[in-house]
């Protein structure tokens, strides 16, 4: 026999869960119930533009009563019948929003200016308080005020209230762990993280707060003052920069609008504002700090508002990875919001959205190099990092930008990687020469550019990852490799040594010298008779013991060194002819590689203090 039901929730099992776990913030529960009274505001504009109610002005008040030890909300919109007040505040997840929404989802405005959909938002209420009162009278002809009253929201009580203004006031005992709720920087502070946008006008009204003005009146002394209650003031902006149209924008209210919401005092590089009406309805502004790390994924904050209400910071299902260093607001209706409006669903609408806001990124950073080249290349070197790290992320935003990521060189001069391959590359050699520390690999970066070959700098933690990309990423025939200008001697010398025992020797000599038992000796003739000798690693090698240490992956894999020695500089033929005694022979050696490996990285301290004591007894030996 088959049987059907409904399941049933039980308030006492349902109210703790909603309490302790549906809110990620306890804070939150000011945004819920703020938002709340926006949305009663909503219905009655909407009835307002259908003929059945009559304008008005619209606000909502937060008011701390710190004496009484209550915070309330009030609003001056829809209101509640007493059967509205059983039907939707008695009744968990019963949301009147829905319904309302259903009825007038053809009005204009009827859907974009609500906020709340799932009838939970209020019970938050009951995370700081011991008791909550809803006063409300509705608009309707002939509706009595009614109170509904619950000290924890499963048993409640309902009795006629002595409001008269249409409305609603909801009016919370805050709870003994929640007494900061009744400190006006506390609320302040709040309603500026969750509510500077929200689409009506918000006050906040302290009880018992006093200005003064100037006493004033004829005859009376101008500068004497007086103290009078101090007037409800309001905290948000109904109308963000994101809502207008970027031809009504200049560029100091981008600017100013940067400092407000991110409180910071440095001025963005460039900006980008999005406004899609179709597939979907998304508003926003994304700006380009100055990055003030070198590379870090904390630097940005992009804030994400559903109908100008705050949602949350970086919401990673919106805004690809790559973008959070960024600094931003992105404003959509119609985000899929789960019940917390903390955490989004993801689904394909989701996805388009990201890309759509990918696209509009690439396309901004293209329109910049190709309009504003000079002023791109001056802050190139802030936009790299997360261009780079946006290139390794998405390939689709490599494709969109690939033609404006730029090489800064040696000399300070840019070059985008076609610039470079058509001066550099010759043949199927698709080498791309770099330095990780232009100073300190000065002499090897002058050899190459002897040769006419331009050196790009490659010095930040990205750069690693990046150029594994464009080694494997992209199509085949745009793929190109990297090599630092210490990585091989091919392009430093003219020809290999041939003397095998001369070699053999010199391997000995410098094994000892060095203590690397493993260390390779090669005899080269360089182009050059400057350098003594040159340290080189593998490429990949020593590429991924550098990733392996910079993102803590706990193993490094050794690195095999091979050392070439200059055969037509003068301390080849000294050590290879000297008959010198065997401590001094050893420690040039020594001096030689340290000098060499100086001129890749910077020696260890032992190794350092060693070098300095031998460069000392060296001088010493010559002086007598």
């Amino acid at each position: 026999m088959d049987n059907k039901g409904t399941i049933s929730i039980n308030a006492k099992n349902m109210m703790p869960i909603i309490k302790k776990w549906l809110y990620s913030d306890k804070d939150i529960f000011l945004r819920e119930i703020v938002s709340n009274g926006c949305d009663a505001i909503a219905k009655y504009s909407a009835l307002v533009r259908t003929g059945e109610a009559a304008a008005d002005e619209y606000k909502v008040t937060v008011h701390i009563d710190k004496e009484n030890g209550t915070l309330s909300v009030t609003d001056n919109g829809i209101g509640m019948t007493e059967e509205e007040v059983v039907k939707y505040i008695s009744q968990v997840a019963f949301s009147g929003a829905e319904e309302f929404l259903e009825k007038y989802k053809d009005e204009e405005g009827g859907k974009n200016g609500i906020i709340g959909h799932f009838g939970l938002g209020f019970y938050s209420s009951f995370m700081v308080s011991e008791r909550v009162t809803i006063d409300t009278l509705s608009y309707s002809e002939g509706a009595k005020a009614v109170r509904w009253e619950s000290e924890d929201g499963m048993e409640y009580t309902l009795t006629p209230s002595e409001r008269t203004q249409r409305g609603t006031t909801v009016t919370m005992k805050l709870a003994e762990d929640s007494k900061e709720f009744l400190e006006e920087y506390t609320v302040r502070e709040t309603l500026d993280k969750y509510c500077s946008f929200m689409p009506t006008p918000i006050f906040l009204d302290v009880a018992g707060k006093t200005v003064k003005v100037p006493k004033g009146g004829e005859g009376e002394d101008k500068d004497e003052q007086v103290e009078v209650p101090a007037e409800p003031v309001q905290i948000n902006d109904t109308h963000p920069l994101w809502s207008k149209k970027p031809t009504e924008c200049t560029e100091d209210e981008y600017k100013e609008f940067y400092r407000k919401v991110f409180h910071v005092y440095d001025e963005p590089l460039f900006w980008i504002h999005l406004n899609a009406e179709y597939p979907f309805n998304l508003k926003g502004i994304l700006y380009f700090p100055k990055l003030k790390n070198e590379f870090t994924a904390n630097e940005g904050m992009i804030k994400l508002y559903n109908n100008q209400v705050f949602v949350a910071d970086n919401i990673k299902e919106v805004i690809p990875d790559f973008l959070m260093l960024l600094k931003g607001a992105i404003d959509c209706p119609d985000l899929p919001l789960n019940v917390s409006r903390s955490f989004l669903q993801n689904d394909g609408y989701v996805k388009r959205m990201q890309s759509y806001i990918t696209r509009k990124v690439a396309d901004r950073l293209i329109t910049e190099f190709n309009t504003k080249r000079a002023d791109y290349e001056k802050y190139w070197g802030d936009i790299h990092p997360f261009v780079k790290y946006g290139c390794v992320r998405d390939e689709k935003f490599y494709e969109r930008v690939k033609d404006a990521i730029l090489f800064k060189t040696s000399d300070d001069r840019f070059m985008t990687i076609k610039e470079y391959s058509d001066a550099n590359f010759s043949g199927d050699d698709k080498t791309v020469l770099y330095t990780s520390d232009p100073r300190r690999q000065a002499h090897l970066i002058d050899v190459y550019k002897e040769q006419g070959r331009d050196v790009v700098v490659m010095d930040t933690l990205i750069d690693n990852n990046f150029m594994s990309f464009m080694e494997y990423g992209p199509k085949e025939e745009e793929r190109i490799s990297f090599r630092r200008v210490d990585a091989a001697t091919e392009s430093l010398t003219e020809k290999e040594g041939d003397d095998e025992e001369a070699r053999k020797q010199l391997e000995e000599l410098f094994r000892k010298a060095s203590g690397d038992d493993t260390l390779e000796v090669k005899l080269s003739a360089f182009k050059t008779e400057d350098i003594p000798a040159v340290i080189t690693v593998d490429e990949q090698m020593r590429r991924y013991s550098e990733m392996s240490r910079a993102w803590g992956g706990g193993f490094s894999m050794p690195e095999k060194r091979t050392l070439t020695v200059n055969t037509r500089h003068a301390l080849y033929a000294y050590i290879h002819n000297s008959s010198e005694n065997d401590d001094l022979r050893t420690q040039v050696c020594a001096q030689i590689y340290d000098l060499a490996e100086m001129a890749r990285q910077p020696l260890e301290s032992e190794r350092m203090v060693a070098f300095l004591k031998r460069s000392n007894e060296l001088l010493t030996k010559i002086a007598k």
